[in-house]
């Protein structure tokens, strides 16, 4: 007598074809996910090209300021106000540090407020570079006129251009933040944070070559 063939049982080729799937779904997954960490990494190469660009702006500035030591003469200082722009964003990158930290802690009503703190600061300091701008250019700075007036419309208005492109995302992360958990959140609210300390330090250092160099 012949023994019947052996054939698989139905839940195990159910188990075999959702096995399969599973796998399938996994790389497709993989594929359009990056790395963990793959965006942190990506902005940190991003800001030390950008920190070049700006060394080298700093660089120029002293070439010309020590070939031509009257190269201000007889112009305005920088403006007061450019203290209180300062301030604001030193403010707002410590807003973005607290809402880092609401953000680890899975803490949503705190991430928000700080979010939306920063931003509001963000805009200050931008609002406080357009006041300084006109001080100076009420004062009679020109940038086509001098070589000081060109270097320092150059500078502040590079800086002022890579704030504004901060905001946009700093604003989206936001508003995701009104419609996400903390945690969905925490990787957009740590890229905002690193590129604000960046060009907080950039900027002080662009201060101070303002106001002593």
């Amino acid at each position: 007598m012949t023994e019947p063939e052996d054939a698989p049982s139905a839940p195990v080729e159910s188990a075999i074809a959702s096995s399969s799937e599973a796998r399938a779904r996994a790389r497709a997954v993989d594929k359009r996910s990056p790395a963990p960490g793959a965006a942190p990494l990506g902005l940190a190469i991003f800001l030390v090209s950008l920190g070049v660009l700006f060394a080298a702006g700093v660089v120029a500035y002293w070439a010309i300021r020590l070939a031509r030591p009257d190269w201000d003469a007889g112009l305005p200082p920088a403006p007061p106000v450019l203290w209180l722009s300062t301030s604001a964003l030193l403010a707002s990158s410590g807003a973005l540090h607290a809402a880092h930290r609401a953000a680890q802690r899975e803490a949503a009503a705190p991430l928000r407020r700080w979010l939306e703190v920063a931003l509001l600061l963000g805009l200050l300091y931008f609002a406080g570079q357009g006041w300084a701008w006109w001080s100076l250019w009420s004062a009679g700075l020109r940038g086509s006129e001098s070589l000081y007036g060109y270097t320092v419309y150059f500078l502040t208005g590079l800086h002022a251009a890579h704030v504004l492109g901060g905001l946009v995302p700093l604003a989206v992360t936001a508003h995701r933040a009104r419609c996400r958990s903390a945690a969905a959140s925490r990787e957009g609210v740590l890229l905002c944070a690193m590129y604000w300390h960046f060009l907080d330090g950039v900027w002080l250092v662009l201060f101070a070559h303002l106001l002593w160099a």
